[in-house]
């Protein structure tokens, strides 16, 4: 399968820019980051000219369920949890989050876009598969599942939420993290495609590495001109 992009009406470009802040926020708890996207979108639930903005972070280890996810994806108890557990607002099943692992957040306004939730989701599957291109990767998407795969394996899960057509939630990209981690869950809910990371096929990369590539990519495919701040000098936008 390629990794080139189709040439329909759904992968083409869009050519108005709009103007957003890029936040690299580092290696942060799960649940300060959940604060601070519920924050961002609600501020733009409300006043919807303010500018869209993409979290780039690491999170220390924890599993997280969608608001409909089952629990007999995971593989412990509820008082024997490896890692903590949170049950949240966006779709899909189980998934981990770790060190390694690159986590974006895009709080976007899908009215500068396309209101289009399969379309969204096709173009965050496209950032993976653009940035790991950068790499000779030929990496793909599956029929009827949401996320990136590479020779079998899935290196990207996606899950998001959307409100008043404000996006939260996003992707992760599995670059170096730990994979014995996702051994405790079924994750997705996926029991017959391994977990994979992009260091099995590129030894010693790190998210250092991959970062800017995955930036390029997103830039390129929503068209977003990027201010650079920190969570601090976000907080001072709103």
């Amino acid at each position: 399968m390629s990794n080139h992009r189709i040439d329909t009406d759904e992968n083409k470009p869009l050519m108005a820019r709009h103007r957003g802040y890029l936040c690299l926020a580092g290696y942060l708890d799960y649940r300060v980051a959940l604060t601070w996207q519920q924050k961002l979108m609600a501020a733009r639930r409300d006043r919807p000219d303010l500018a869209d903005v993409l979290l780039l972070l690491e999170h220390p280890p924890v599993y997280t369920l969608g608001q409909g996810a089952s629990e007999a994806y995971l593989k412990f108890s509820a008082d024997a949890a490896p890692f903590p557990v949170h049950r949240i607002e966006r779709g899909g099943e189980v998934t981990y989050h770790g060190p390694g692992q690159l986590v974006g957040y895009p709080i976007l306004n899908l009215r500068r876009y396309r209101m289009d939730l399969h379309w969204y989701l096709r173009q965050l599957e496209e950032v993976i598969i653009q940035t790991l291109a950068t790499y000779d990767l030929s990496a793909y998407r599956v029929p009827g599942l949401t996320g990136v795969w590479l020779e079998g394996h899935k290196l990207a899960a996606i899950g998001i939420k959307v409100s008043r057509w404000i996006t939260m939630h996003g992707f992760a990209l599995n670059v170096c993290p730990d994979l014995s981690h996702f051994g405790a869950i079924v994750p997705c809910g996926i029991t017959d495609k391994p977990v994979g990371s992009l260091a099995q096929f590129r030894p010693g990369i790190t998210i250092a590495d991959v970062q800017p590539h995955l930036i390029a990519a997103f830039t390129d495919i929503f068209g977003i001109d990027w201010q650079t701040l920190s969570l601090s000098e976000l907080a001072t936008r709103e």
